[in-house]
């Protein structure tokens, strides 16, 4: 590439910040993403059960089933509601609470007897989280009040074996850690590919894509402009949310290095602008865009490992998704943010995402010029 070409794709760059500028809308969706979206993020889903609605049907009336009332105390739990047997189906039904227990007649005169009576636990299924740890939680606090009520001392017994458990990367498993910087890995993926993607649109809808056509530049380099404008747009973003929310604000302590981050994030930026040109393509209008940004996007994200170890998935979805530049670059994110990983252990994950970045940039710009081509 000659002197003059790279000029032209740095005004061409220049062009499209100044279009953004100007669009009130994605600034606000820029600063929204990497600031208050990430916060909510790290701190919106409970680390633990808290305050959790529960109701107890207590047809024992028992100093044991007192204890087991007692037990279930805040903060896990909200103060549980004692309700009648027939107001159970109803109270979870309108989602009043997530558990109900019922502790049934005679259950301390069948436990002292050395008989095996029956508590039965009705759970909401449908709120997962809580349904998943509350259960087992509740099971432990019942078993655990009935062993001390009949032992008459409350204690444990020695085990055989000690466990010595280490929590390596995140000693004290805080919820915030993960989804502050997993947030931010997801802002940086959606937004290449909306900014990158709208800006071309946005060129069309103004029918200024009429005038570039005029203009002494290559389609290669209206594309390359709009790729680091809107790529350099993200990155300091992440640069920013990176310093001033996570290590600021959350306190979320970053293992590795910052800079390489940002350069494995450069390169998958390269990546997902070539997408959003290439949807921006083959989509008419805004509209059209954001239903094709649904289709491939939320696959995408879901299925790169972020949430989820892919090792978990079916080994169809597995092999897919190695063709998707998210789940490289969310594995190499992760290795280096969390694992303070160097390039020397996330060099396959750069190399893939050359090649798929390459891949995207060479179909999105054959398409860019057939595009072009028809509208000359």
């Amino acid at each position: 590439m000659n002197r003059a070409g790279a000029f032209n794709i740095y005004r061409l760059g220049i062009k499209e910040l100044w279009s953004l500028l100007r669009d009130p809308i994605m600034l606000v969706l820029i600063v929204y993403s990497f600031s208050f979206q990430v916060y909510v993020a790290a701190t919106a889903i409970p680390e633990g059960l808290s305050k959790v609605p529960i109701a107890v049907v207590d047809e024992d009336a028992s100093p044991l089933s007192a204890r087991i009332i007692t037990a279930l105390h805040p903060p896990q739990f909200m103060p549980p509601r004692q309700v009648t047997l027939s107001e159970v189906d109803a109270g979870l039904d309108a989602g009043l609470y997530t558990f109900s227990l019922n502790i049934p007649p005679n259950f301390q005169r069948d436990v002292l007897a050395g008989r095996t009576p029956a508590l039965q636990l009705n759970v909401d299924a449908t709120r997962m989280n809580q349904a998943f740890t509350g259960s087992g939680y509740i099971q432990q606090i019942v078993m655990g009040e009935i062993n001390e009520f009949v032992q008459r001392y409350r204690g444990s017994s020695t085990p055989p074996v000690d466990i010595a458990i280490r929590m390596r990367f995140n000693p004290a498993l805080t919820q915030a850690w993960f989804g502050s910087l997993m947030e931010i890995i997801n802002n940086v993926t959606m937004l290449s590919i909306v900014l990158a993607g709208a800006a071309l649109i946005r060129e069309r809808e103004h029918g200024t894509i009429e005038h570039l056509l005029v203009m002494p530049v290559t389609p290669a380099e209206i594309m390359l402009g709009k790729i680091w404008s809107m790529g350099l747009v993200v990155l300091l973003a992440t640069a920013f949310s990176l310093q001033f929310m996570v290590q600021g604000i959350l306190k979320v302590p970053i293992e590795g290095s910052v800079m390489l981050f940002l350069a494995v994030a450069t390169l998958h930026l390269f990546v997902t602008t070539s997408m959003g040109i290439f949807m921006a393509t083959l989509a008419r209008n805004m509209p059209q865009f954001g239903l094709l940004i649904m289709l491939v996007l939320l696959p995408m994200q879901m299925l790169s490992g972020g949430t989820t170890p892919r090792e978990s998935m079916p080994v169809l979805a597995q092999n897919l998704m190695e063709l998707a530049p998210t789940t490289h670059f969310v594995a190499a994110a992760q290795a280096i943010l969390y694992r303070g990983a160097g390039f020397d252990v996330i060099w396959p994950q750069v190399l893939a995402l050359i090649i798929i970045g390459v891949v995207f940039f060479t179909a999105a710009l054959a398409h860019f010029r057939k595009s072009i081509s028809q509208m000359a």
